[in-house]
């Protein structure tokens, strides 16, 4: 299999990531449109991620010095060249040929950290080395799911290690599969040939039989991922873990308890519970109850550089973007992802001038209008985000 990422020339009328979401919905088949963009049941999460953001306004300053001002960030003991990472996003093989190695030549370029999904569709020793020869790349992570045999998990997390991996992205809100009505209907089907390759063949989980038992609780949920895993998969590895899916400030603080390094604050782009509050409304009370002592990052409908400001100024250390990145895979490969990170890089820019931040430092809860109708009863502390 080639590792050169195959050659693209951009379209020209790519100016916002909704540009991009129209040249990848004109590329993927019905079906593959409907995994990669829907969610659980009704998509009241999925519609209220974005919808959040909107409803955020920026309070501009102005006559403040900006020469010099620059993105950088530190997380996790490593300077990031901005705060944009690229989600874990199952499959990429769907939306383009290279899958996830053209992800990964494109956020090498642009100094974007990537997070590899544990159902990733090209072999996560490839991937690393895509991404760990660029010197101006940002952070690998590996997204991990919990396998039913401990063995499993330990054997995958010993191949991160020794690929280069640098983190372990724990996914905590997924212990069994949203309703997502949306593929359901579309009829979508992995297509022969396309499996999360890191994996073994899943076997099948029973449960047990009888009257009053259930399939899920019985069978898949035994084996549903508690505290004490979290600190057994930090007891058989030397990287950092970091927890995906935090919606309350309880799991939070229970985090910092555990020695968790980091939590990513996220609903999983609304595929699993409908109905949970949008990332943005929940970041600022997990900000809050954990007093900038655990880096928060978050994600959930960022499409805009200004919606990356606001998160920082809610509390975010970095956010993570998902189906943009699929987007521009889908029409352009490493091309387009290249160009969604670009533009929320460039678009991030423009709003710290124009909010009077010449650094990330400075985007505190006092450039956002109105966070105290937002979250009523918000602190206006602002959290250190080094």
């Amino acid at each position: 299999m080639s590792t050169t990422p195959q050659r693209h020339t951009l379209p020209a009328d790519l100016f916002t990531l909704a540009d991009h979401e129209r040249h990848a919905r004109a590329r993927l088949d019905a079906p593959v449109w409907a995994y990669f963009s829907g969610g659980a049941a009704d998509e009241i999460t999925l519609r209220a991620n974005r919808s959040a953001w909107d409803a955020l306004t920026l309070l501009p300053r102005v006559l403040r010095p900006l020469a010099g001002g620059h993105t950088r960030c530190e997380l996790l003991g490593r300077t990031l060249a901005h705060p944009i990472l690229l989600a874990p996003v199952a499959f990429q093989r769907l939306a383009h040929a290279d899958g996830e190695l053209a992800t990964a030549y494109a956020a090498a370029a642009l100094g974007a950290g990537l997070v590899l999904s544990t159902q990733a569709s090209q072999p996560l020793e490839a991937v690393a080395q895509a991404m760990l020869g660029d010197a101006g790349r940002g952070p690998l992570w590996f997204q991990l799911y919990l396998q039913p045999d401990r063995g499993h998990t330990r054997a995958l997390v010993q191949r991160a290690e020794a690929a280069g991996y640098e983190a372990l992205v724990l996914t905590v809100d997924a212990p069994c599969s949203g309703v997502r009505e949306r593929e359901w209907r579309a009829g979508f089907r992995l297509p022969p040939g396309l499996r999360a390759v890191n994996l073994p063949e899943a076997a099948a989980i029973s449960a047990p039989g009888g009257a009053g038992s259930s399939a899920l609780f019985d069978g898949l949920l035994r084996h549903a991922p508690t505290w004490d895993d979290v600190q057994w998969l930090q007891s058989i590895t030397r990287l950092p873990v970091l927890l995906k899916g935090v919606l309350h400030p309880a799991d939070a603080r229970a985090a910092m308890d555990n020695g968790v390094a980091a939590v990513i604050v996220s609903n999983h782009g609304g595929r699993t519970l409908d109905t949970t509050p949008s990332t943005a409304s929940v970041l600022p009370r997990i900000a809050d109850a954990t007093g900038g002592a655990l880096p928060l990052l978050v994600d959930g409908g960022i499409r805009r550089g200004t919606d990356v400001l606001k998160a920082i100024a809610l509390g975010a250390r970095a956010v993570l973007v998902g189906r943009p990145i699929v987007w521009g895979l889908a029409h352009s490969g490493a091309a387009g992802v290249a160009h969604v990170l670009r533009l929320l890089r460039d678009e991030l820019e423009a709003a710290m001038a124009l909010t009077g931040c010449a650094t990330l430092a400075q985007a505190g809860r006092e450039i956002l209008a109105d966070v105290g109708n937002f979250y009523p009863g918000a602190s206006n502390e602002t959290y250190s985000h080094s």
